[in-house]
Parts: C-alpha cells; sequence; structure tokens
C-alpha cells in the first residue's frame, strides 16, 4: 500500500488508474468500486469522484452524452475538495480536463457524439487518440 500524506491507497486503485488511462473505462469502474465500496473517508469521496469520471466515459462511448455529462459534473464536484493533490494524483488536472470534455460534449452536435463514442472505444483497442478533451489521471510529478 502507497501512504502518501496519511492516506493509505491500495494497490488496487494504481490498477484503477491504469485502466482509466488506457481507455478501458469499465474495467476501471469494477476495480474502483471495489475498493470505494470497502473504504471509508476521506479516501471513498475521492475513489467515487474518480469512478464517477470513469464511468461519465463508459457512458460516452455508448452514445450516452446526457449521462456522460452528469456523471462528468458529479464526479468532479466530489473531487474538488482533493485539489491540487492527493496521494499523488493531480486532482486538479483531472477536474480541468473533464471540465473541458464536458464543454465539449454540451456543444456536440447528435453526429459529433457518434464520433466521439467511437473514438473513446477505440482507445481501449490501443488505437489512436481522440481529437476532443479526454481527461487522463496523472500524478502530480507528470
Amino acid at each position: 500500500m502507497s501512504d502518501i500524506a496519511g492516506e493509505t491507497i491500495p494497490p488496487e486503485f494504481w490498477q484503477g488508474v491504469q485502466e482509466f488511462n488506457q481507455g478501458q473505462f469499465y474495467d476501471c469502474h469494477d476495480t474502483l468500486e471495489a475498493i470505494w465500496m470497502q473504504s471509508g473517508e476521506p479516501e471513498k469521496t475521492f475513489y467515487q469522484g474518480v469512478l464517477q469520471i470513469a464511468v461519465a466515459l463508459y457512458h460516452l462511448s455508448n452514445q450516452n452524452s446526457r449521462g456522460a455529462m452528469i456523471l462528468l459534473g458529479e464526479g468532479m464536484n466530489r473531487l474538488r475538495r482533493y485539489e491540487p493533490v492527493y496521494s499523488g494524483i493531480n486532482v486538479s488536472s483531472l477536474i480541468e480536463e473533464s471540465e473541458d470534455l464536458l464543454a465539449t460534449l454540451y456543444d456536440a452536435s447528435i453526429d459529433r457524439i457518434a464520433e466521439m463514442a467511437t473514438q473513446v472505444r477505440s482507445l481501449a483497442e490501443g488505437g489512436g487518440g481522440c481529437d476532443f478533451p479526454v481527461p487522463r489521471i496523472e500524478g502530480s510529478g507528470e
């Protein structure tokens, strides 16, 4: 386990971070949900915020832009109290990137949402990047 500034973060969290950054948002959901359910505060709310952003991206991959926007907002709001850095994670960067995606979704047409969904699905397959902002979980030194 990693212990930074008093928080004890299990190794499974870092597995979830890797899944998130590889575009495996459903797998990330499963990984983080398991530790979220067993956690106490302050970690519980932190995990839930990250989890909600992962699920938002999963919703986007299924062209559910409404669900994606709702969960992006909820996840960002939960994470704000952990800014700028929590347990080695650059929370401010994750929130900023999520805000950028939320703004992009807000202005996107139905056809654009379909294109974005295809690009998000390709991330998990090792495909190319997206032509819109996709949040990443970065360490505080990255």
